[in-house]
């Protein structure tokens, strides 16, 4: 049969839509069927990389007779998270606060009026110890509920009132430099010195919490703060969860040595880290350009849309095996490369045995190889064979806030590193955005294959879109890219902060959809909190804005920085991007103006000089449409830079080594 899904637009809605369970999209039509039919709502929510996503939808949403008992009973609704993230974080606060856990699949039974009255994760075809089977689940769930429905809906009350309690926003405390030192040395406890990253496994890449260790490093000397970043760097960029012969990093490690990846790669995970290599890169790492450059790689050729932007992701699976694609026996090197073979079995750490599963092993590379032009040509000749392979499916739908994170990974790293095509790259995906994303005024979460989606934008995706073109703005000098993040800016002031508590905001906008909470998560998880991104992106207008506007961005930044003093003391894990945008404010932050048509060594060594988070732009004096510029003359008919940090500058220079001095 074909469900209400076949006219989705998102991926993961479309693997659903030959499902015999009578799916509804997330919608008023959908509750009031519920309210029509007196049954209760089931929930189920996930994406299309999500590895036991596809297993519980092969179980149970693939089978017959259970496909039967949820159509007698619920109003079934599948929610793709990453294009209603607000209907995510909801019901996932609801799923954590019963079972003390969260994940995907998400699971949760909700009364006709949306409240959740029973939640949890994935539910096998058969029970397992402790874990009942989903049939048996949705037997109980509906026997409950003709039974004693005023129970269950008391109960969902309760629930709702209780994550009410918890959402509120966090007292005011400063974020100043002794809290930022007391964050590394915190980071430092937690850190492992064994094999790099912060706790055990399952391992996720801390991207946002190295950018902060590099930009604390930067700003104070710290040389703990340096070898936390860069020994997390080295060992994720050398273990199986990065992809040695196409680039990029998937998701998390299963193990704590970084060794087996969860397959799926997601933008934003690669956005992210571009920005973490790129400055180690631009600090002088060989390695870590070699890594930026296989992200990028990654990025132009598997996540690239036909459109200009990027892909959300790729699947954990192949043909409903993990790992297919990737994994290796000494065998199949031997096959592919002949006498090349055992150099790089060795050299990949392929063994007989393997590290995986059936003896096969994903790649690692923990020393570098001896004979880098032999490591090329074997690495060329394993991603041709790779590609003969069955290749993982992608989420092709276009998401404005990770495509906002890869613009400004894009351009930051290609002015620093010196790839004006990397700055191309986020030029396509910042018109793609503006030019489909924006409709009558406001951002949409989401498009795919040319057609802007329904979902409207939540906080991260004005912050990260705004962030991502005041970093094309500084890479091109073009006005445009200023004011259309400006714009975003101002809606997001405007639509999203919290009327009782100045400094704090809500992820979805004032005249969003009502659901039964509105959603105000400050933490930096898997990608910056919206709160976190937006605090950012204003830091920086506000030294790239007119007059008119700095002064109120750059409050604005400040109010929400002391929002997330006790969360930054206390979890600075959570808070990586925070921390991030704390250490640019404490440094000023830094603001190079380069003017002049001669300007390229200046601009090149700003950028690689410059703290993190500071701003750098260049163009010819007083620019129209570039206050940065405004006020900024040539220097004895020379190109000159300007630098200042807050309100203080530094007499203008000519030369590379006197900026690099005052840098």
């Amino acid at each position: 049969m074909s469900n209400r899904l076949a006219e989705a637009t998102s991926p993961y809605l479309l693997q659903h839509a030959g499902n015999p369970v009578d799916w509804w999209e997330w919608g008023p039509e959908a509750l009031a069927e519920a309210h029509r039919r007196g049954v209760p709502i089931l929930l189920s929510v996930g994406y299309a990389a999500c590895h036991w996503c596809h297993v519980m939808a092969h179980e149970s949403f693939e089978h017959e007779g259970t496909a039967a008992l949820m159509n007698a009973h619920f109003v079934n609704i599948k929610v793709d998270r990453e294009e209603r993230p607000d209907i995510d974080a909801v019901y996932m606060a609801a799923t954590q606060a019963m079972t003390g856990q969260g994940g995907w699949p998400m699971t949760c039974f909700l009364t006709p009026e949306g409240e959740p009255f029973h939640c949890g994760t994935y539910y096998p075809p058969a029970p397992r110890p402790g874990i009942p089977s989903f049939t048996q689940l949705l037997v109980a769930v509906a026997e409950a509920w003709e039974e004693r429905p005023d129970d269950l809906r008391e109960g969902a009350k309760q629930i709702v009132g209780h994550l009410a309690e918890q959402s509120g926003p966090l007292k005011e405390a400063a974020v100043d430099a002794r809290a930022l030192a007391e964050a590394v040395s915190k980071l430092a406890q937690e850190a492992d010195s064994v094999h790099g990253g912060f706790g055990g496994a399952p391992k996720f890449p801390p991207s946002m919490v190295l950018e902060f260790l590099l930009r604390h490093h930067e700003r104070t000397g710290s040389a703990q703060a340096h070898a936390l970043a860069e020994s997390a760097a080295d060992a994720m960029a050398r273990g199986g969860i990065h992809d040695q012969l196409g680039g990029g990093f998937a998701r998390y490690s299963v193990d704590a040595e970084w060794i087996v990846p969860h397959f799926e790669k997601m933008l934003y995970d690669n956005a992210l880290l571009l920005r973490v290599y790129a400055h180690l890169a631009r600090r002088g790492s060989t390695s870590a350009r070699r890594v930026a450059e296989g992200i990028v790689r990654f990025l132009e050729q598997d996540l690239l849309t036909p459109q200009g932007g990027f892909a959300a992701s790729l699947d954990a699976d192949t043909e409903g095996v993990e790992g297919l694609t990737y994994v290796w026996t000494p065998a199949q090197l031997n096959e592919v490369l002949g006498e090349d073979g055992p150099w790089a079995a060795e050299l990949f750490s392929v063994t007989e045995e393997g590290t995986f599963e059936e003896g096969a092993s994903t790649l690692q590379m923990r020393t570098d190889p001896d004979d880098f032009d032999r490591f090329e040509r074997v690495r060329q000749a394993l991603l041709e064979a790779r590609a003969e392979r069955p290749q993982p499916g992608r989420d092709d739908k276009v998401v404005a806030a990770w495509n906002g994170l890869a613009i400004s990974a894009l351009a930051e790293a290609g002015v620093a590193l010196e790839r004006p095509q990397w700055i191309e790259l986020a030029r396509g995906a910042a018109s793609l955005l503006l030019d489909l994303h924006i409709v009558d005024g406001r951002l949409r979460r989401s498009s795919r294959d040319g057609a802007v989606g329904a979902p409207v934008g939540v906080l991260e995706d004005y912050a990260c879109l705004a962030d991502g073109l005041l970093a094309l703005h500084q890479a091109t000098g073009e006005p445009r890219w200023l004011t259309e993040a400006t714009r975003l800016l101002d809606v997001a002031l405007r639509h999203f902060a919290s009327d009782s508590a100045p400094g704090a905001y809500h992820d979805t906008a004032d005249d969003a959809e009502v659901l039964v909470q509105r959603p105000s998560d400050p933490t930096d998880n898997a990608s910056p909190s919206g709160a976190s991104a937006l605090a950012g992106a204003l830091l920086a207008a506000s030294a790239l804005a007119g007059p008119d506007q700095a002064a109120r961005y750059r409050d604005a930044a400040e109010l929400a920085l002391r929002r997330v003093g006790l969360l930054a003391a206390r979890v600075p894990r959570f808070a990586g991007h925070w921390l991030s945008v704390a250490e640019a404010a404490q440094s000023g932050p830094v603001q190079v103006a380069v003017v002049g048509a001669d300007r390229a060594e200046l601009v090149t060594a700003a950028a690689q000089h410059i703290h993190g988070g500071g701003i750098v732009l260049g163009g010819e004096p007083d620019a129209p449409g570039v206050p940065l510029l405004a006020d900024r003359p040539l220097v004895d008919g020379k190109a000159a830079a300007y630098v200042c940090r807050g309100y203080v500058c530094e007499r203008p220079v000519t030369a590379a080594d006197q900026l690099i001095a005052q840098l």
